[in-house]
Parts: structure tokens; sequence; C-alpha cells
């Protein structure tokens, strides 16, 4: 028999510890009150007779209590029930203390491992930690309602960033740098005026970006071609200058070769200013802000031939990569790049296909940028093309009040995530069940994210002016509050989901790539977003299906129901989930048919979706890498390429780094062994439990698959 503690954990029955609780209750009462042993042995035989498989902590001690009474055993009942009362006290006090404590020895694995931007080392990295931790505690103590905290906790959703819930903050955005940079803003109290050159632009954005980061929890992302204006200012300011000094002193040819020089230095140094800003600036978090760079070439934007050197000028800065401390050149994490697939550059004779070839080269390297097909973004979103957020999730679109599309300046208020697996597992096969199930779990997220929701509603300007007052969101008033910008569909807040392929594995019996499981699958799909259209109309409130890149998350939901149902085959046994709707990553196939497939399912899934496919070699594989770039273009709006990416930031060793005899990440060439000095690759499943022997006596992580 198992039990479910009151945090949703299912551990085994231990009659033990009733046996402690009964005797510490008989020593509070005369001797004439006290439970003798066959007592205590009669219960102890009562609650095993409910022959039941789980039963809930509760329902025990509601059988012990009854037993007391029915005795007359009325003063020890009486001790017994202040005993629980007692304990039920101290379940709801802090319990921060030793999490916090393993975090400052530093042996917090999870933690260390949630998040590869932070190291947890660092005193401003713990400092935010251990806030994170007091925000989680209350969070689920205090805030959210104790059924919603119970299903978090038992994994049947994911209540996102509890660590930050207590703080008057959202999750991600796209920053209407456009507004910023052309109209001013005003950081820490100081204006900031429209720039008048590209490097004082590219040196003001920077500074937006940190200010934007230190003040929400999620990503930012940035759309380049506003940097266009700013660079034919400097090529301006140039041509001024020569004119000024040398008049008809000069050939027109040199003075437009002078200018070009300048021009070159000052965009190499902008773009250098960005790079290396968004590196080695660090956030109140403590960390380096987790930003999005969109690279579209857009050819109804006066300013796109700027744009294009800008975006040229990027990936040639990435390709070559930045320096570490040692002064290796090493692979920078941010910022992202998102770079857009359109008639003009998708390697089938553009006028700039030659970009994109540059793109596929700093994507064998770097394994950026992502890229984005316009052609399949505009069949999904009204004709626009547009950066998802930081966090990868997608807008809807949204017209201002004269009927002009607007996308920058909007955000998303949080994330809850569904765990589909575990829906399949309760409802056994029955499908009747299974919906019955999902109804009740869609309830539950509902639920959740209106506390996500609602947390936000009385938020003054005041708390964060760089969003609310000075442009990166708007620019209300002192001491406005921020209500009108979360209804409308101005922002988004979004369901997440893991497990389609795990919960059609185990109401179908196969994979959702055979055709009967894709058609259950597709069914859940609907299901999913049939209920956020009905959540949006009835609350007006921008609510929308979000495919998550949640990889930790797929290892948290698929350890708890392992815990609890033990190993159930091709599902828990795994120790992972696989991400949202993608293709299980043990499942050959190859990448053009993954994407195929996978490209219908994000057309079901607007408010997120990203799909990968896995290249060996990528240095070594251009021509392959340019052919799936065009198909991209044609058959899938969100695509990225991932290969094995080990990385040691302390000596620059540019190979897989292994786990050595004491089961620790350990570099070959200098031997470091601090995980967070190394990129170390987990694979595209997201896996992050134990690794084991192969029949070759060399150590892999499971699941590894090689798509291309």
């Amino acid at each position: 028999m198992k039990i479910q503690k009151r945090d949703g954990r299912v551990v085994f029955y231990e009659e033990d510890k009733i046996v402690e609780a009964i005797r510490k209750a008989n020593n509070e009462v005369e001797e004439k009150d006290r439970a003798e042993e066959a007592l205590i042995t009669k219960i102890l035989e009562a609650v095993k007779e409910e022959d039941k498989d789980l039963q809930t902590v509760e329902h025990v001690q509601d059988v012990i209590e009854q037993h007391l009474v029915e005795r007359n055993k009325y003063a020890l009942a009486k001790k017994y029930i202040v005993y629980r009362y007692q304990r039920s006290l101290l379940r709801k006090s802090n319990t921060t203390d030793e999490s916090i404590l393993k975090l400052i020895r530093n042996e917090n694995k999870e933690l260390a491992e949630e998040n590869s931007n932070k190291n947890t080392r660092l005193a401003s990295t713990q400092r935010d930690y251990i806030a994170g931790e007091v925000s989680r505690d209350v969070t689920r103590r205090m805030l959210l309602p104790e059924h919603i905290s119970m299903a978090h906790d038992n994994g049947a959703i994911h209540f996102h960033d509890a660590d930050y819930f207590i703080q008057p903050i959202f999750n991600c955005c796209l920053i209407n740098i456009k507004d910023m940079l052309d109209n001013g803003t005003s950081i820490n109290g100081k204006m900031i005026e429209s720039p008048k050159s590209f490097q004082v632009a590219c040196t003001v954005t920077t500074q937006i970006i940190a200010a934007v980061a230190s003040n929400q929890y999620g990503g930012q992302s940035v759309n380049i071609r506003h940097l266009g204006k700013y660079l034919r200012k400097s090529r301006e300011k140039f041509e001024a200058q020569l004119e000024s000094e040398f008049g008809e002193g000069l050939e027109p040819a040199v003075k437009a070769r002078f200018v070009d020089i300048r021009l070159q230095d000052e965009l190499r140094s902008g773009v250098q200013t960005i790079q290396y800003q968004i590196n080695t600036l660090m956030t109140t978090n403590g960390q380096a802000p987790f930003v999005t760079l969109f690279l579209h070439i857009d050819e109804e934007d006066e300013y796109v031939e700027e744009t294009v050197m800008i975006i040229t000028e990027i990936l040639r800065q990435r390709l070559e990569g930045t320096k570490n401390e040692k002064g290796v050149y090493v692979t920078p994490a941010f910022p992202k790049l998102i770079y857009v697939l359109d008639e003009n550059n998708c390697l089938k004779g553009g006028k700039y296909d030659h970009v994109t070839r540059l793109a596929a080269k700093c994507s064998a390297k770097r394994m950026y940028p992502d890229y984005i097909s316009a052609k399949k973004m505009r069949e999904n979103y009204e004709g626009n093309v547009f950066s998802c957020m930081g966090c990868r999730s997608f807008l809807a679109p949204w017209k201002d009040e004269n009927g002009k599309y607007q996308f920058e300046g909007r955000f998303n208020q949080g994330v809850v995530s569904l765990n589909l697996p575990q829906i399949g597992i309760l409802a056994e096969g029955n499908e009747e069940t299974f919906w019955k199930l999902m109804d009740e779990r869609l309830e539950l997220c509902y639920e959740a994210l209106m506390c996500r929701h609602k947390a936000l509603l009385k938020v003054v300007s005041d708390v964060s002016p760089i969003h609310w007052q000075y442009g990166a969101i708007a620019r209300l008033k002192k001491g406005e509050t921020i209500e009108k910008l979360l209804y409308g569909g101005y922002s988004s807040i979004s369901l997440g989901y893991i497990g389609l392929y795990e919960v059609t594995w185990l109401m179908k019996g196969v994979s959702h790539t055979d055709p009967s499981g894709k058609e259950f699958a597709l069914r859940v799909m609907d299901y999913m977003n049939q209920a956020v259209q009905r959540w949006k109309k009835e609350t007006n409130i921008g609510f929308a299906l979000y495919g998550t890149p949640a990889e930790t998350l797929c290892y948290r939901f698929a350890r708890i129901d392992r815990e609890r149902f033990g190993d159930i085959p091709n599902v828990t046994d795994k120790g992972y989930y696989t991400n949202s709707y993608h293709v299980d990553v043990r499942e050959p196939i190859d990448a053009f048919t993954k994407f195929t497939f996978e490209s219908e399912f994000q057309n079901k899934s607007l408010g997120g979706a990203i799909s990968y496919v896995e290249v060996p070699n990528l240095m070594n594989n251009l021509e392959a890498i340019e052919e799936v770039i065009r198909f991209i273009y044609d058959n899938i709006q969100y695509g990225e390429f991932n290969t094995k990416s080990d990385y040691c930031h302390e000596c620059g060793y540019d190979g897989e780094i292994l786990i050595n005899e004491d089961n620790e990440w350990e570099c070959p060439q200098c031997h470091n062994k601090d995980h967070a000095r190394m990129n170390v690759t987990r694979r595209t499943c997201g896996y992050l439990g134990e690794n084991f022997w192969n029949s070759g006596k060399t150590r892999e992580i499971k699941a590894r698959v090689l798509h291309l």
C-alpha cells in the first residue's frame, strides 16, 4: 500500500509512524485513557483491511481517530487531534531553510541545472535564488488555493515561475524598441534622448534590454530592423563631416570610399557593443539578459539595405565567437538569434540568399540562428511576420485604435502547463474517462492561470517605469494601473502541455506518428484549443495554447509519475516525457518527415511552437543544412538545428565532455569539473536523469538520436 502525502508525494505505507504517533499521544494522557497494544494492533489491522493500493494520509488518520472514539478513548483522541493540528501548523510554517542552506553549500543540483545561464556559486545569483525559494514557499502556502498547490506538487499541472510570483512582474515581452529609440526614454530617472548615430543607438538598446530584463522574469525580444534608421544617420553624419571639411577638394568616389570605411567601422563597433554588453551586463537577478534578436529582411522597410548590413555583421560576429577569459573564442549564450526566411532569402535565387548562406554557416558552427518561415507565419497570423517572445511564445494578432496591427510593446502574463501522460495513466485506456479527466485538469489549469492574471490586476506603472511609463510596453501615467493591458488580447496568457507522444501511446498503444495515433493526438490538440478559445471568449483575456520548450519540466513530470505509478514501458521508464507535440527522440525519422509531421501540430499551437532536427557534424553538412533551410521556408513556421555542442569555458575545449568515474562531468583537456563552466549537451529530449554504461563501456546519455 502507498500513502499520498498532503504535498502530493506518494510514499510507501509505514505503520511504525502510526505507532509512534499514538504512543506520543499516550504519553500526554493518564494511564487509564491510553491505548493498549491490542488496540494499536487493531487500528493497524483496520488500516490494512481498507485493501486499497493508494490512500491519503488524512483518511488513515481519520480511521485512527474513529477507532479511538469507538473505544471511549476521548482524551487520547483529543491529544491525537491536537498532535495532528500541531503537525499541520508545522507543515504550514516556513519550508525554505534546508533548500536555502543547500543552495549556499552548492548542493542543490536541481537549481544548478534549472538555468544554464545562472551560476549558483555567484553571490548575486544566490541572492536571486534565495528570494525565489522564499517566493515558492509563500506562493505554495498562502497565495495559491490549496488544491492548485497540490495539483502542482502532484505533477498534474505545473505552475511556472512560482519563484517570482510574489512580485508584481510578468513573464516575457516584445520590447517596443522603435518607440523608445525614436521618442526617447528614461532609465533610473535619467532622460535618454533619441540617438544621433548607430553606435549610440546600439549602446542605448543594450541599456534598455538590461533595465527591462531586471524587472521581469522571462525573456525579451528586439527587432533589429529599427536600428537601420540610425545606421543611415551615421552615414549622413559622416557625409556631412567630409563635405564640411573638404568641400569640393575630394573626388566624389573618394568621399564615398571614406564614408564606407567609417560606416563599416561604426557598424562593427555598434554590433560588438550589443554582443559584449549583453554578455557582460548583469541584471538584478544575477544573470545576463535573456534576449533574442529578430533578424528580418523586409523589403517594404525604407531602411532595408541598412538592416541587411546590420544582420550580416551580427551573423559574422556570431560566427567568429566571443573571447572568454582565456582568450579563446567561444559561442556566447546570448543574444539568441532568430532569422526570418522570406521570398528574398530562402535560397531559391533571392536577392539576399548570400545572407542566408552566412546564417547557415553560423548555425553549423554556433548553433544559431533559429529559423522562422515568413510564408508560414503569414498563413497563421493574418499576413503578419513578427518575433516570438524570449520564452518562444507567440502573440495573437491585435490591432490598435487606428486598425493597425501591433506586436511590439506586448507581453505574456504567465504560463501553466498540463501533464498529458498522467491523464493517460489514470484513464487506463478508457476514452470516456480520459476526456472527463481532461475537463477536470483543464479546469485546474484555468484556475491557476487566473491566479496569474489576478496577481497583475492592481499593479501600477510605478513598479517598473521602464516597462509601463517609458515605452518598453506602454507610456502610462504615474500611479496608473496596467489593468487595461491585461484584456482584449493585448497580452497573452499561456496553457502549456507536455507529453502528447506518451499520452497517445497510453491511450492507443502507438506513437502519434502512426495514423491511428495521429488522429487521437490531433483530437487532444483540438480539445485544448477549444478550451483556451472558450476561456478567451468568456473572459476577454488572451489565452493561448503554447508548445512550451520546457525541457526540465519533461523530466519533472516523468519523475513524479514514475514515483507514483512505477515503470510504465515507453512512458515513465524513459525518465523523461517528450516535449509538447514533438516526435519522441528514439523514433527513426528523417528531418524532412519530422518537420512535415510536426508542422500540422505547430499550426494548432499558435501560442508558441518550435521544432528541431538534430544534425551530426554540422560543419561538414552545410549542403544538408541549406536543404533543410529551404524546406523550413515551405513547410514549417519555426525550426532549429541541434547537434552535439559540448564546450568547456575554462580552457576552450570544443569536444564531447564525458562523465568520469565519480559520476561528474569532467573536461578531458583541463579536467575542469565545474558544471557551471561548461556547456554540456543534454540532447534534445531534455533528459536530465541517470546515465548508464552502454555495451561499449562508454558513458552516454539516454535517448540520443540523430535525425539526419
